[in-house]
């Protein structure tokens, strides 16, 4: 089926263009969300939605496509995995802002890491919770923090680790943190 005339199936509302999608689309979109931790069952409902995202394009005329169908629709479920990870993501998050309880032994780790990282100072501050405790990509790192690319971003991340450790030792002898 050519790109025109699944557009063409949409507009006219012809579920033709559904079962093309489905079979065309739905194994290499589940092994796409698989292959980025997923479930089968979360690749079928990111499916589904991508669906329903590119039938509402189509249908409200506001569907721009510069490359092929495929190639659009593919971003339209990538986009909809990621937008599925980050809610994963701040549902976790949330989960552990609820327990209050850590071994102690964790907490003065936990405490000792963030004193060390305030002697740092900015930018390192900011790039290591960044990637570490917001688990943000370098990519985001680069742009939050205004440096011109993601290798900027993560050697920037390794000379602030180094800097970190250094602090660390310095401050805490190795026995410490492994007693």
């Amino acid at each position: 089926m050519k790109d025109s005339e699944i557009l063409d199936f949409f507009t006219k509302k012809d579920e033709r263009a559904l079962d093309y999608l489905y079979k065309k689309f739905y194994p290499m979109m589940t092994q796409m969300v698989i292959n980025n931790s997923g479930s089968r069952e979360e690749a079928q409902d990111v499916f589904q939605e991508s669906l329903i995202v590119f039938w509402q394009k189509v249908i409200s005329g506001k569907l721009i496509i510069t490359s092929k169908i495929s190639t659009y629709f593919y971003s339209v479920c990538q986009n909809q995995w990621r937008k599925e990870l980050d809610r994963k993501k701040r549902f976790s998050r949330e989960e552990m802002d609820g327990q209050s309880f850590q071994a102690p032994r964790e907490n003065q780790n936990l405490d000792i890491v963030l004193k060390s990282m305030q002697q740092l100072g900015e930018p390192c501050q900011s790039l290591l919770t960044f990637y570490y405790f917001e688990q943000l990509s370098m990519s985001e790192i680069a742009q939050r923090l205004g440096f011109s690319n993601a290798d900027t971003a993560k050697t920037k991340k390794y000379k602030c680790k180094q800097r970190l450790d250094t602090l660390i030792k310095k401050s805490y002898n190795h026995a410490y943190f492994f007693e």
